[in-house]
């Protein structure tokens, strides 16, 4: 019997009429493989994952494979993005058995969740011989079979523990970690490593920082080149805006084409700040079209920011998005049909399958002549009328906290920035105001949503669908994404709430996840046991559950004066410092958060009865040192501690700037306030 009808989660829900017996992650499955004394069988995957879908058609949709997954095991169905605890426990015994990890991931186990042997994708004649095999080993060396799993486990609790090497993470070292980035750095193509290449967003976050800090131009240079390649390339939706996932080659050409929230939040935040920085006009575009992106195509009325868009349509990876010169013909007439055919790099041999091409932008655009950007501009309309009478991907509709975290801070930095570039002669002003006004109301609903919904009884539940909240309880990243994107709307609204909630979360953080040596478990003391308890400080895809934490935990100490969140940051940032040094690529989150720390962070407080256009506030937006908060308001507004006791001097709107908990004397105008800030 297929238990996956009632589940929340998409990826659950695609298996629902499987012929497989599937349970959903629970102890009832566990008892029923001891009851029956079988092996488990963990099939690990997401909604968007183009090889699960793959390996479903193949292999758990066909009745006789079926048969033998049914006969001779308990078979376990996990939405990764659901339980990224489960997912992350048998993530790195994959990786410590095979050298590799990926999904959709297979795991055979004991009745009691110890891993034996581990495997990502099989073809389905290959998956037919394993189940076979393992289904032997179990009945006939079963000793074996178990010795197996206890070394398994030995490895992976070794992998994820805590109590390691603590180390100050200092100026030095994090001056190492650009030198090691640089020196991995594609000259040519931009980003790190080669095929399949994935948008090194939190590394980039990172140089920009550094920049900010050290002047250091080839930091800058590296995300000015890196961010000018993707935005050209097939990996960046040259029509509606967002990146997909990976680009499957070394050249940003072709994209695995599923899009996540969690990538085009980090990669908004990413090129606002390069626009914040420097007024780069590339930036300043892609920023708004992926701010358009979240808004149109991911946000839900009501709700908060659904997790992806799938990467096929119709089972057809990349149907949606590809085009042949004779199709844009056809929809633009002969003389546009080039046009757009030279502008899109769209030729008769194609650069995806079948004659067709991904678009890429293959001219200067942003400082083309009006004239110019006016056809692109329209044509870029009509490609993409034309395109949404296609065949859609599917979206997951679930919503994640973390991902929901990291998207309201994102958006909410972009507004800062769009507000002080706000020109009203700029050809692109009521595309910008358009922008900014349902990214801020999809933002809003998302934080409205999480504060709602997520929190029950003081405690944070990892994913919702349909304004249901699941059961999953949130794991360390949840907590930090959260707490981080809390402290960006009391920074945007003046609104003293999310500070509280902020607050509550960490104080939850600090007591249930903290670990002796001051990091951070991935999971609570409270929170259902695994084979092991996860606690992994590396960087991946999302920033890890440390340094999301110690990125809330630095915010809210700035914001509120308390200095025991401040110490708590500065401790489990040490727990990763010997990571930092040795291996930059994969902790870029907290090497940020660590320039943060080494800059104050500044604390500023602009004192003014117009906390929006307030030309105090715009030049500290501008001139802000990495990490720095910054709130606006009147003198002892309720709710924001860095507003108390901070008079308007002489009647005037005033800036107070304090670093570290020591004041600078407060200042009246711009120039001032950017002399103390830069």
């Amino acid at each position: 019997m297929n238990r996956l009808a009632d589940a929340t989660s998409p990826y659950l829900l695609q298996h629902a009429d499987n012929p497989v017996d599937w349970w959903p992650w629970c102890d009832e499955a566990f008892a029923e493989a001891k009851r029956r004394d079988v092996p488990v069988l963990i099939s690990v995957g997401y909604a968007a994952c183009h090889w699960c879908h793959v390996m479903a058609h193949e292999s758990f949709e066909n009745e006789g494979v079926a048969q033998l997954m049914n006969d001779d095991f308990v078979c376990v169905k996990v939405d990764r993005e659901e339980r990224p605890d489960v997912d992350a426990v048998y993530m790195t015994a994959t990786q410590a058995m095979t050298g590799q990890g990926g999904w959709p991931m297979t795991v055979f186990a004991t009745p009691d969740g110890t891993p034996f042997f581990c495997g990502t994708y099989f073809p389905r004649a290959n998956f037919v011989r394993l189940l076979g095999s393992v289904a032997t080993a179990w009945r006939d060396q079963r000793d074996a079979v178990l010795r197996q799993g206890a070394a398994v486990v030995e490895a992976i609790g070794g992998a994820q523990a805590v109590g390691g090497l603590t180390a100050p993470l200092t100026a030095e070292l994090l001056d190492a970690a650009a030198d090691q980035l640089a020196s991995e750095y594609d000259e040519t193509n931009g980003g790190f490593g080669g095929a399949p290449k994935f948008p090194p967003h939190m590394n980039l976050l990172f140089l920009l920082r550094h920049h900010q800090r050290t002047g250091s131009p080839r930091s800058l240079e590296i995300v000015r080149h890196t961010c000018e390649a993707m935005a050209r390339g097939g990996l960046h939706d040259q029509l509606a805006g967002g990146f997909a996932r990976y680009s499957v080659d070394g050249h940003w050409t072709v994209p695995h084409f599923e899009k996540m929230l969690y990538d085009n939040a980090l990669l908004l935040r990413v090129y606002t700040q390069l626009w914040r920085l420097t007024g780069d006009r590339l930036a300043r575009r892609v920023a708004r079209d992926t701010a358009r992106f979240l808004a149109d195509e991911l946000h839900r009325a009501g709700e908060g920011f659904a997790s992806a868009l799938d990467a096929d349509t119709e089972g057809v990876e990349g149907l949606t998005y590809v085009w042949t010169p004779q199709q844009l013909v056809e929809v633009l007439g002969e003389e546009d049909g080039r046009f757009a055919a030279d502008l899109f790099e769209v030729t008769e041999p194609g650069t995806f399958e079948h004659g067709a091409s991904v678009l890429r932008l293959a001219r200067d655009i942003d400082d083309a002549d009006p004239a110019v950007r006016r056809r692109w501009q329209e044509v870029v309309g009509r490609l993409l009328a034309a395109r949404d009478t296609r065949p859609q991907p599917a979206r997951d509709d679930k919503v994640v906290a973390a991902w929901n975290g990291l998207a309201i801070t994102a958006i909410a930095e972009f507004q800062q920035v769009a507000a002080l570039y706000a020109a009203p002669e700029d050809e692109d002003a009521n595309l910008m105001e358009g922008v900014t006004i349902v990214a801020d109301g999809a933002m809003r609903d998302a934080a409205e949503h999480l504060a709602a919904v997520h929190v029950v009884d003081g405690r944070l539940r990892r994913v919702s669908r349909d304004k249901v909240v699941g059961e999953p309880a949130g794991v360390l990243e949840d907590y930090g994404c959260v707490a981080e994107a809390f402290c960006a709307m009391h920074q945007l609204t003046g609104e003293g709430r999310w500070l509280v909630l902020a607050g509550q979360l960490l104080d939850v953080a600090l007591a249930r996840f903290a670990a002796p040596d001051g990091g951070f478990y991935d999971t609570a003391d409270d929170a259902e046991r695994l084979v092991t308890r996860p606690a992994d400080p590396t960087d991946n895809a999302t920033p890890a559950g440390r340094s999301a934490i110690v990125a809330a935990l630095v915010a809210y100490a700035a914001l509120t004066g308390e200095t025991r969140y401040g110490e708590a940051a500065d401790a489990a940032l040490s727990t990763v410092a010997p990571i930092v040094a040795r291996h930059a690529r994969f902790t870029g989150y907290a090497a940020m958060v660590g320039e943060a720390l080494l800059s104050g962070p500044y604390e500023i407080a602009v004192v003014t009865d117009d906390p929006v256009g307030d030309p105090l506030l715009a030049a500290a937006l501008r001139h802000a040192p990495p990490g720095a908060v910054v709130v606006a308001g009147r003198t002892d507004q309720p709710g924001v501690p860095l507003l108390a006791d901070r008079p308007a001097l002489g009647g005037r709107p005033t800036a107070y700037v304090c670093r570290g908990f020591v004041c600078d004397r407060p200042v009246t105008t711009a120039e001032d306030l950017v002399a103390q800030l830069t």
